[in-house]
């Protein structure tokens, strides 16, 4: 049989390449990676946002979730699923908004246990002035990944799909 074919590596040829130069990343490297560049966009955007429209990134993502949604509100629970906010968490952060005049909070329909959040004229244009700067700002630091975009984007929708919580 063949050297090249029979299952060893030719002669001078390591079996494990992890450790060489050049080799791919272990996946603790990958998550590393991950964990850091999310850490420091997300950093970077919400002092941005704090600054120049006294808005956190959380309470921006809640804005817009709201904004985008029909007759600009939602209910509390979908808002919480939509960022990915724990019950108290989404409470909390609306709280905010509401003390701000940003957002109000309405019951809905004939379920008078049911909550919404709805945005406010103030909360519209303030939504509206920080997704410039979240927009480009984001924009900016991801245009880093020059033409792996597209790749390194589904693979992480990969990832996310396959790490999504069974319902």
């Amino acid at each position: 049989m063949d050297k090249l074919h029979d299952g060893a590596p030719p002669r001078g040829v390591p079996r494990d390449v992890r450790g060489l130069a050049g080799a791919g990343p272990t996946a603790t490297e990958t998550w590393l990676r991950i964990v850091q560049v999310h850490d420091r966009i997300t950093r970077r955007v919400d002092s941005a946002l704090h600054r120049q429209h006294g808005l956190s990134l959380t309470g921006f993502e809640v804005l817009r979730r709201i904004a985008q949604s029909p007759g600009e509100r939602t209910s509390m629970g979908d808002l919480a699923e939509a960022v990915g906010l724990s019950r108290p968490g989404i409470t909390s952060t609306v709280n905010r908004l509401v003390e701000e005049g940003l957002v109000t909070r309405e019951r809905h329909g004939g379920d008078r246990r049911l909550l919404h959040a709805r945005l406010t004229d103030v909360g519209r244009e303030r939504v509206r002035a920080a997704g410039s700067t979240h927009d480009d700002l984001v924009t900016h630091l991801l245009s880093m990944l020059g033409d792996d975009a597209a790749l390194v984007t589904d693979a992480l929708a990969r990832v996310s799909s396959a790490a999504r919580r069974p319902r």
